[in-house]
């Protein structure tokens, strides 16, 4: 298998934007991460993120005009990074559809185990129970995060209709996301990884090869 890796955050450069000032927004942004990962979603406020940026709250806001806009873009930032990581599967060269699936697979779950996948989802999850703002923008990652396994699903089943697709990359992307709290960082679980990857690489391909329309009538 060819190794993937996720990068923390793939930034597109603003329109416009000159060298100096893309080095501050990226450097904003990739502070904000660092903070929410270190320290929780308690420090990310923007007189925090400053700091750890090394500028005052009115060099901040020369680049973010509130912490909504600061956070829109960590998070288009850190889902761009998985994008261009799926995309890069689903269309390596030569390998079947079963390969890259597996592939996907093993790269979701190797993710996990990292401290920034571990800390940074679940604070998000948290922060999404009570501000609709960042529940409507992790909806928005997660829907575009699914796009590639969706893809994927369909060449090994065409036969599977697009909503029925659209539930079992769900329910796969589920699956593996639900392993932050068990396998991730340093989590009791975490040594297991190699296993569980096996486990769900061999089980997702052959599930979504077996399945059936009918298969999705409620019982």
């Amino acid at each position: 298998m060819t190794n993937f890796i996720v990068p923390d955050l793939k930034i597109t450069p603003r329109p416009g934007g000159y060298a100096r000032g893309q080095d501050g927004f990226e450097h904003i942004l990739r502070s904000a991460l660092s903070l929410l990962v270190n320290h929780g979603s308690a420090a990310l406020t923007l007189r925090r993120i400053a700091a750890e940026s090394g500028m005052n709250v009115g060099n901040l806001n020369y680049y973010f005009r509130s912490k909504e806009e600061l956070i829109r873009e960590l998070l288009n930032a850190v889902i761009s990074s998985y994008e261009e990581s799926f995309d890069e599967i689903i269309h390596e060269p030569g390998a079947s559809a079963e390969a890259r699936l597996e592939n996907l697979v093993m790269l979701v779950l190797e993710d996990i185990t990292t401290k920034k996948t571990t800390r940074f989802f679940p604070e998000l999850w948290a922060m999404a129970n009570h501000d609709p703002f960042i529940h409507d923008r992790m909806s928005e990652l997660y829907d575009r995060a699914r796009v590639s396994l969706n893809e994927l699903i369909g060449e090994i089943n065409p036969e599977l209709p697009s909503d029925q697709r659209e539930i079992l990359a769900l329910f796969i992307s589920g699956s593996m996301e639900g392993m932050t709290v068990f396998a991730g960082y340093q989590k009791p679980w975490a040594a297991q990884m190699p296993m569980l990857q096996t486990l769900a690489k061999k089980s997702f391909v052959q599930l979504v090869k077996s399945l059936r329309a009918e298969d999705f009538k409620a019982a």
